[in-house]
């Protein structure tokens, strides 16, 4: 424990540039010391990097059909901008995870798969479809009359359940990116749930709720096999739920707001 556990009410701003330092290849000026200490505590701002994300994407993605461009560009804009920020970040680990939990046959094996940087048949899959599948929800997204909300929603909701894994499931190695930021507070987590949330209902009414049922239904698979067969979570595993949860806020959003 260290002397930020003993106050679990300690939420400060500079929990926002922890965690975009953490999850995003945008430079950030932080105390690195303190970030190492503060990162289980940062996790409550999950998401208000996610609608951060979101907005600069929506933004260049709305950008692009104002001077013109076809809705399909901009889709493909929208997806490579939040790509880019990211460092593609969630991607990999939806890859990894998909190969791993699918290619391996006991946890040993799992984990190795998972850590190995080549990318296998499972991974190119999933990476394939869950791409494909949110530049369709894109697309027709942004054919109303602005992107921006609903993609920060989807953005924002999808990294709920990245902290509500971390909260519940314990780590599956020793190393690597989850477990050294570390176990976060309950607090940390109905904190992110809430913001997560209100840029839903902001998006789409009280049918944000629903937007939030789906994000965490499409997060539940993938944490759950983790569960079955390496006994935790590991930062792959966080990525990958982010990426379908954010899937499925995305189609139930193209729903919502699409569909009279």
């Amino acid at each position: 424990m260290n002397k930020y556990d003993n106050n679990i009410l300690d939420f400060r701003l500079g929990d926002f540039l922890i965690a975009l330092s953490l999850l995003t290849r945008i430079p950030v000026n932080i105390d690195h010391h303190e970030s190492g200490e503060r990162a289980s505590k940062a996790t409550w701002a999950y998401p208000l990097v996610g609608a951060l994300i979101g907005a600069i994407s929506a933004s260049i993605a709305n950008i692009a059909i104002f001077v013109g461009l076809p809705f399909s560009i901009g889709a493909i804009l929208s997806l490579i901008t939040m790509a880019a920020l990211t460092g593609g970040m969630h991607e990999d680990g939806l890859s990894d995870s998909a190969d791993g939990l699918w290619g391996g046959k006991d946890k040993g094996q799992i984990l190795q798969i998972m850590k190995d940087s080549r990318i296998g048949s499972f991974g190119a899959i999933a990476l394939v479809l869950i791409i494909v599948g949110r530049y369709a929800s894109i697309k027709d997204l942004i054919q109303i009359e602005s992107l921006f909300w609903p993609l920060i929603a989807a953005a924002s909701i999808s990294r709920v359940p990245m902290v509500a894994a971390m909260v519940f499931m314990q780590n599956a190695r020793a190393d690597g990116l989850s477990a050294s930021v570390g176990k976060p507070s309950q607090i940390s987590l109905i904190v992110a749930a809430v913001i997560g949330t209100i840029t839903c209902l902001i998006s789409a009414g009280i049918l944000g709720l629903l937007v939030v049922l789906c994000a965490c239904l499409g997060a539940l698979p993938i944490l759950y096999a983790s569960y079955k067969k390496i006994n935790g979570q590991t930062g792959d595993i966080l990525g990958a739920s982010q990426q379908t949860a954010e899937l499925m806020a995305l189609a139930c959003l193209a729903g919502i707001l699409i569909i009279p």
